[in-house]
């Protein structure tokens, strides 16, 4: 786990976590954590602090439930996901799809929808959140879109622009973290996507989602 955004500075409010979702197990360098660090960074300019999870380095295991038992470490991450108010899910592209490891993430966080608040409203109602995508093959569109229905689906609320991507030249074989610099277009859309994120993050801290009837 990083924390790239340094100590909590006066007058941030606002926690994040960036789930890096790379087939990668550390310490390999990885283009889905780059970009993820690079949006917290940009998160920390508007007052939230965040830190870095790569998924893969945990045992996560198949299931649909909080906790799956026999050494899962969902647990875990689940934790920390339920303390912040902004999730990231940065993968990289396989296939034309995301990350078998981003899939597991959100296939369990499907558990979500069965545990409420006082107020009878799923568990990650009231949090944000966003995606970044990288790949030397094109896919992000789809991805983002396949993300932000799951994450919608289990209760997050997503910002206008809720994602950032790059896609290199097809069969280039060059990855984002190969890159000498960020492109101006990736960091201009990174920036956007932060700005937004916090901004909602505090609108819905602000005022909240109302009640869910009781069933």
């Amino acid at each position: 786990m990083n924390d790239p955004t340094g100590s909590r500075a006066p007058g941030d409010d606002l926690t994040a976590i960036a789930i890096s979702c790379t087939l990668k197990k550390s310490p390999d360098r990885s283009s889905s954590e780059l970009i993820a660090e690079q949006v917290l960074r940009e998160l920390s300019n508007h007052g939230v602090t965040g830190k870095t999870v790569r998924a893969v380095d945990l045992d996560i295991r198949p299931g649909i439930t909080a906790d799956e038992g026999d050494g899962d470490q969902w647990p875990q991450l689940r934790e920390q996901i339920s303390a912040a108010d902004i999730v990231l899910v940065a993968t990289p592209t396989w296939l034309g799809h995301m990350s078998s490891v981003a899939q597991r993430v959100l296939e369990r966080l499907d558990a979500e929808l069965s545990v409420t608040d006082d107020e009878n409203r799923p568990a990650m109602v009231g949090k944000v959140g966003i995606a970044a995508v990288v790949g030397n093959e094109d896919g992000a569109h789809k991805i983002c879109a396949d993300t932000f229905q799951a994450l919608n689906d289990i209760g997050f609320t997503v910002p206008a622009q809720g994602c950032t991507y790059w896609n290199g030249e097809a069969m280039s074989g060059v990855d984002y973290l190969d890159l000498d610099n960020t492109p101006e277009a990736v960091a201009t859309t990174t920036a956007g996507m932060a700005r937004n994120a916090a901004h909602l993050a505090r609108a819905l801290k602000a005022a909240p989602y109302p009640a869910y009837p009781s069933s």
